[in-house]
């Protein structure tokens, strides 16, 4: 499966992966997953916010048991974030099958579509809409870099916009999800683990800063004469960093547009996005708030007018411990349970849904980059993992005879 699935969407460049929402890269990826659910006799289906679902047993059956992940990626991502989730999920599928297990409870693999938000900026979109933390009003107001809206690029894929919303009725079926991702940081390869459970995903949010100054000739102005918005963006830059070393959180500016973008210009405006995370929210609160001071002072330094909005928030997820204990229980061995600083959709369903996660040892801790890696030992004791867990949630009872 990974190597039918690993050419796709990937840029001959960079080495990297393109698979943003609603894209030709999507699409062979959408394909790859449906071939997938087709070569093992499952049903097939996308829900109404372009989610896929490959069943084993009714779709319409209560108590079901749902794994799986994203396939699409952030610009030029790795190739395990997201995919090792729903490769790992088939995989296990495959090793329950092995086992003689047949499940009592119906049970699903699923692909949630724009997990990254790479194209419009929201990550988690489709469980988002499912979960109804995501209004179709909202949904319908986001833009991607070329003034393309969400609904006209679901339109484009062959999808009915019109449709999208809250999915209750088939998450109120569902009785536990549970998501395999590879570590995005090294804390299981530092304690030699290859598997690990997740605690809790610190609350995290992307803000858009604006920073509109004036346009001039970059030969001829005077540095006294100029209102150049790129020096209170550097300076904010420092400031994020310096804060959030202070705190122990992360920041980080990764995306920015310069207007106009000429060598030879001093630019009009200069929109940055930051990205920060941290263990709490009052920490994550005191972090963003002393960067956009910065961020004012430095702007009025150089007579350069700011504008920040909140362009997406998540608070804190723990996942319920019912279920993180259970997964315990089940797994052999005394398994690490860490917190991450990412992001999944495990942690949108989570408000209306039990979820828990897996997480598979990340060597390097190299993660949204070419180089992001798990060895294939690792990821087969993810397959093991997830098969044990699917199998204790779906089967109610590995050790019972009518499970087998």
């Amino acid at each position: 499966m990974w190597d039918t699935l690993a050419p796709l969407g990937r840029d001959k460049d960079s080495g990297g992966y393109r698979r943003f929402a609603w894209t030709d890269a999507d699409r062979d990826v959408r394909d790859w997953f449906r071939g997938q659910a087709a070569d093992r006799g499952l049903v097939y289906e996308e829900d109404r916010n372009g989610n896929q679902w490959a069943w084993l047993g009714d779709p319409e059956g209560e108590d079901a048991v749902v794994t799986g992940s994203h396939l699409d990626s952030v610009p030029d991502g790795g190739a395990y974030d997201g995919p090792l989730g729903v490769v790992t999920a088939f995989a296990a599928l495959d090793a329950l099958r092995e086992r003689g297990a047949a499940p009592r409870k119906p049970l699903a693999i699923t692909n949630f579509a724009d997990e990254e938000g790479a194209r419009f900026g929201l990550a988690c979109v489709g469980s988002r809409l499912s979960a109804g933390a995501l209004t179709k009003q909202d949904a319908f107001r986001l833009r991607d870099a070329d003034g393309v809206s969400l609904p006209h690029a679901m339109e484009r894929a062959g999808f009915d916009p019109e449709a999208i919303g809250a999915d209750d009725a088939r998450l109120n079926r569902v009785s536990a999800y549970v998501e395999l991702h590879v570590e995005q940081g090294r804390a299981l390869d530092l304690t030699g683990d290859p598997v690990g459970i997740a605690s809790a995903i610190w609350p995290h949010g992307r803000w858009r800063f604006d920073w509109r100054g004036e346009a001039n000739h970059a030969g001829t102005t005077r540095l006294v004469d100029r209102h150049d918005p790129m020096l209170p963006y550097a300076e904010t830059v420092l400031a994020a960093r310096r804060e959030a070393a202070l705190a122990q959180a992360v920041a980080t500016f990764g995306k920015l547009h310069v207007v106009p973008g000429g060598v030879n210009a001093i630019p009009s405006l200069v929109r940055g996005w930051l990205d920060s995370r941290a263990a709490d929210q009052e920490t994550l609160d005191t972090v963003v708030r002393a960067i956009e001071e910065a961020a004012r002072d430095a702007a009025a330094r150089e007579g350069v007018d700011l504008a920040v909005v909140r362009e997406s928030f998540t608070p804190v997820v723990e996942f319920g411990h019912a279920l993180r204990e259970e997964l315990g229980r089940i797994l052999p061995g005394d398994v690490p349970v860490l917190p991450t600083g990412a992001g999944h959709d495990a942690g949108i369903l989570s408000a209306v849904i039990p979820t828990a996660m897996l997480f598979v040892r990340n060597p390097t801790g190299i993660s949204h980059a070419p180089a992001e890696h798990a060895e294939r030992a690792d990821c087969h004791a993810g397959v093991t993992a997830l098969a044990d867990v699917l199998e204790e949630l779906a089967c109610e009872g590995r050790k019972e005879p009518a499970c087998r």
